[in-house]
Formats: structure tokens, C-alpha cells, sequence
């Protein structure tokens, strides 16, 4: 989910992507008109697929040799054959004959090898590169100790590309499916040099939709039908236009005049509507949880957040039920740890991920405990109150709930705990997270394909979104483990990640609030969407109006 690092963003990227779709036969006075209208919490910050922060809505104007369909599994995308050898490490796709950008130029093998190497291209400043991570000369790539060039992909011929990997990956396919590995047209980034995606005609696009009306800074924009897009014909829907509504009883009253088709709902509005016809609830694998800086510049609170006992203190003082049944009221559920839950199954005994990476005492309630590790972390650093702030995106709505819910519940529970709640934009929240300048940040991570792994990189010691610079030595071999040498033997490389993320729970490195769920008003006469919960959660190739 998707890759998210504001809580302002996931609802800004969730309800860009939430869009639900409209579309049906060819429109004739007969028939309803095929566009839909959907609300936008946040301007749409790029549409450099090299650059973006998150790739909730672009699957549907960026594809790649796959795409993702319904529940969660991959489908039919750019390539139309595929080839995998033995060892399970050379890949060989064939494009499409008829794949075409949207300005008609035909889609080749050196597109995607462009594309890859220019996302990797440090000059780029791409944060995502680690998904290139076990594809060959991945990682030194990413440390810097290797040219972009180098990356394991080649065109064999115009039709044909070649990918190698360092080892097999049980992902690797709906990898694949992912906007991030999609192609990028040369010829335009060179045409438009410094213009190249500052407005929505400086792109080309390879998916159903394109951008229109996008410059950069707009409230307003639309997606618009593909017409040399290679599977048009299934395409209904016209067009889909956004609009920025940061406010959710604005949206509710547009909704209720017609003028959207969609509305994210409070709390209290779900109260009020959750008997009505049109109320939806969307499940998403998106963590809410808290980070803390194990480098804050601030030597008294690097030493208190850097405490063990303190950390485990606050996750303890956390009511997670109460949060999610009474604070938030949205279908959100309580965790287990960090990896959601209904993203992965143990191979061997079906099990869920997120049943196997519990641990006594780590994301429960109890207070009594939380007193006394609370106590322990006061002796330990030699203090008899901490005071420390909590960093969070305004535009998300529930982000201001969410903080005032930790101020109460942390000041009430652990005497001589203060609390300082900064919301701030979402776009200042994620620069001041990138940078370091925070004590607690209140962040989220979404899937970007269903496997445990998604949100196992993130507290690497060599992740970039790694903000609070957490590092365990143990768990970096942990996933390594799982990353090479049980990359071929799934049942082995599952257990490398329960024990990781059991590591997690443990040092509470990162403390897992909730995991999100959003309730919406829905036109019911909107058909067609495929929703998942991970990657590319909106797919608007199928829906129509009826």
C-alpha cells in the first residue's frame, strides 16, 4: 500500500484510490453517462512513478507486465507471455504487440529497462528503490557501490524482456504487478527535460486511464479513458474526476447533492449511516503505528526513547479495543504486531501471519504493567518525568482523534508523562519524518503485495523509510536469512519472518496502534471496481455506472 509515510497520505492516496468507478454500455441519452466523482483528502502530490509516495490509485494510469485483478491476485498486464526458468531465477516477458503509450508510441523492452534504471538513478531520489532488492546488483545498486546500469533487466529484443534475480523470490510475480516496475517513455522525459511530470500533459501513461487537468498543485483533476490503451475495449468508464474535500461533512453534503460519488465518513457519521444501503466499509493492510527516533537530536529524549521498558510502557497504556470500537468506530481492528493481518498464510498450516507474530504482553492493554515497566524506565534513566512529541499529518481527519486518544490515555496512565500533540500537513509532516526532526511519529505503512516481507523491509537498518533509525543487527540477519539463503524453501523462510517480527513486538521498536478501515457512502448504481487491500488497491478498468 501501498507506500505510505504520513497518516495524512494514507487517506489522501485511499481516497484517491477509493474511487469507485463508473461505467456502462456507449453513452446515449438512454443511458447513464459514464463518469464518476470522487473526493481527494490531499492534492495529488506527483505522477512521476519514479518519485511518487505511494501507489494507491496509479495501477490504473501506469502498468506493468502484470496488474493486479481481484483479490489480490495478478493479472494479464503489458506482457502477454511469460517465461521462468528452472532455478527460478531468469524471467522472460514478452510484450504486447498492440501495447502503445498514450500518444500512440509503441511500448518496448527498452522502456522498461529505462524505467528501472532511471528510479534507481540516485539523482531521482526515488524511496522505494529497496523493492529492487534481490533482483540482480539490487542491493549494491542501492547502497551506491554499483552503477543503475548494472540492475539484472535487458531487452533481448523489442519484444522481449529479461530479468534476473540474485535468488528466487516467493513474491517475485505480483512484485511485478506493481506501478513502481512499470515502464517510463524515454523519448518524452528527454522532449519535456525539466517540464517532464510538472503537469499532466508533460506525461505519457501506459494503463486504462491517463491524467488531464493536473498541474501540480491542483484541487482538481481527472482521469480520463486511454484510447490506445492495449485492452480499451473492456474500458467503460470515460472519465473520473477528483476533487480536493479535506473536510468530511463537506463531502457528505456533495454526496448528498450528487456532486460526488463517494464519501469518506467520520465516526460519528458512521453512526448515523451505518444502516443505510449505501454504506460501505473497506478493509486496507495499512498499520497504524507509532515511530520513534532512536537519533533524536535532543540527548534526554534519545536516551528516553531509546529505553526498552518506556517503549513497552506506552504500548501497554494503549486500550487498542477501545480505539477502535469507540474512538474510531470504522471497522478498524486491533493488532497483533506490525504485519497486518488477513495478508499472508503460512504455508505449511494455513495459519495467518499476524496470529503467528504475537507476543504476550506487547499489544494488549495493561496498565498495571505499564505502571511498572513505566517505573522501571523513570530509575533507569534517572527522572521522574519524560516529556516528549508526537508528530502527525492534519489531513488526515482522524489523525487529531488518534493524537488527543495518546495524549489522554499516556498522561492518565504513566505519572509524570507529557504529551505534546504538533498536527501538521501532511506534506511537512512527511519531510520532517524523513529528516529526523520528530520525537514520536504517528505513521502508517500499507502493503504493497501480500507477503509478510512488505512490511519486513521497513525497519531494516538499511531502509531509507526507516525514520527513527531503529537498528537491530539480529533482525537485519533475520530477514536476510529470509531474503537469501531460505529464499527458495517457504516454509523456512516464514519462520525467518515470524521470528523477526516477534523481535519487533518484543523491543517495540515500532508500537502498531491499529489497523486501518474505512466507512464510506457509496452510489450504489457504481459497479465494476475491484478492491484490494494491498498494492494498488483500486481498479477501475471494469467499473461503470448502471
Amino acid at each position: 500500500m501501498n507506500r505510505w509515510t504520513s497518516l495524512g497520505l494514507v487517506t489522501a492516496v485511499v481516497a484517491l484510490g477509493v474511487g469507485l468507478a463508473a461505467c456502462g454500455k456507449s453513452t446515449t441519452s438512454a443511458q447513464p453517462k459514464q463518469v464518476l466523482k470522487l473526493p481527494a483528502t490531499a492534492q495529488l502530490y506527483t505522477i512521476d512513478l519514479a518519485k511518487a509516495t505511494g501507489y494507491g490509485q496509479t495501477g490504473n494510469v501506469f502498468e506493468s507486465f502484470y496488474r493486479l485483478g481481484k483479490d489480490g491476485k495478478v493479472a494479464p498486464g503489458l506482457a502477454d507471455k511469460v517465461q521462468e526458468s528452472k532455478d527460478q531465477k531468469t524471467w522472460t516477458f514478452h510484450i504486447r504487440d498492440n501495447a502503445k503509450w498514450s500518444n500512440g508510441d509503441k511500448i518496448t523492452a527498452k522502456d522498461f529497462v529505462y524505467s528501472w534504471r532511471r528510479t534507481l538513478t540516485p539523482a531521482t531520489k526515488s524511496t522505494y528503490t529497496y523493492l529492487f532488492s534481490g533482483i540482480k546488483n539490487g542491493d549494491k545498486i542501492i547502497a551506491g557501490k554499483m552503477s543503475p546500469n548494472k540492475i539484472g533487466i535487458h531487452a533481448k529484443n523489442q519484444q522481449t524482456v529479461v530479468v534476473q534475480l540474485t535468488k528466487p523470490m516467493a513474491y517475485f510475480k505480483i512484485l511485478m504487478a506493481y506501478p513502481l516496475f512499470a515502464p517510463q517513455n524515454e523519448k518524452v522525459v528527454k522532449q519535456y527535460g525539466k517540464k517532464y511530470a510538472t503537469k499532466s500533459q508533460y506525461m505519457v501513461y501506459s494503463g486504462p486511464f491517463k491524467i488531464e487537468n493536473w498541474k501540480g498543485t491542483s484541487n482538481t483533476w481527472s482521469f480520463v479513458k486511454n484510447n490506445n490503451y492495449w485492452d480499451h475495449k473492456v474500458v467503460k468508464l470515460h472519465k473520473i474526476n477528483y476533487q480536493v474535500v479535506t473536510n468530511q461533512q463537506t463531502g457528505l453534503g456533495l454526496y448528498q447533492n450528487k456532486k460526488l460519488d463517494l464519501a469518506q465518513l467520520t465516526n460519528e457519521q458512521v453512526k448515523n449511516y451505518k444502516n443505510d444501503a449505501e454504506f460501505k466499509e473497506y478493509p486496507y493492510s495499512i498499520m497504524i503505528h507509532l515511530k520513534y527516533n532512536f537519533k533524536d537530536t535532543d540527548a534526554t529524549k534519545r536516551a528516553a526513547l531509546s529505553n526498552r521498558n518506556l517503549r513497552q510502557a506506552i504500548a501497554l497504556s494503549i486500550n487498542r479495543q477501545q480505539l477502535t470500537k469507540k474512538v474510531l468506530g470504522d471497522g478498524s481492528v486491533t493488532p497483533t504486531g506490525f504485519v497486518t493481518s488477513g495478508l499472508a498464510k503460512d504455508p505449511k498450516t494455513g495459519e495467518d501471519f499476524a496470529q503467528q507474530q504475537a507476543v504476550k504482553n506487547t499489544t494488549t492493554y495493561n496498565p498495571t504493567l505499564a505502571k511498572q515497566k513505566w517505573q522501571k524506565a523513570l530509575k533507569q534513566l534517572g527522572t521522574k518525568e519524560v516529556k516528549l512529541s508526537v508528530l502527525a499529518g492534519n489531513d488526515d481527519p482522524m489523525a487529531s482523534t488518534v493524537t488527543q486518544y495518546l495524549k489522554g490515555q499516556l498522561e492518565k496512565t504513566l505519572p509524570g508523562f507529557k504529551l505534546n500533540i504538533q498536527n501538521v500537513p501532511a506534506q511537512v509532516a512527511q519531510q520532517r519524518s524523513q529528516s529526523g526532526d520528530f520525537d514520536l511519529y504517528l505513521s502508517h505503512w500499507g502493503a504493497d503485495f501480500n507477503d509478510p516481507i512488505s512490511f519486513m523491509q521497513i525497519p531494516l537498518s538499511s531502509n531509507s523509510l526507516n525514520y527513527g533509525q531503529w537498528s537491530s543487527k539480529t533482525y537485519d540477519q533475520l530477514i536476510a536469512k529470509a531474503q537469501n539463503q531460505d529464499a527458495a524453501t517457504p516454509e523456512k523462510r516464514w519462520q525467518d519472518m515470524v521470528q523477526a517480527a516477534k523481535l519487533l513486538n518484543t523491543e517495540q521498536s515500532f508500537t502498531p496502534l491499529y489497523q486501518a478501515n474505512y466507512a464510506y457512502l457509496q452510489r450504489s448504481t457504481v459497479k465494476g471496481v475491484i478492491h484490494n487491500t494491498a498494492g494498488t488497491q483500486w481498479s477501475y478498468k471494469y467499473a461503470y455506472i448502471k
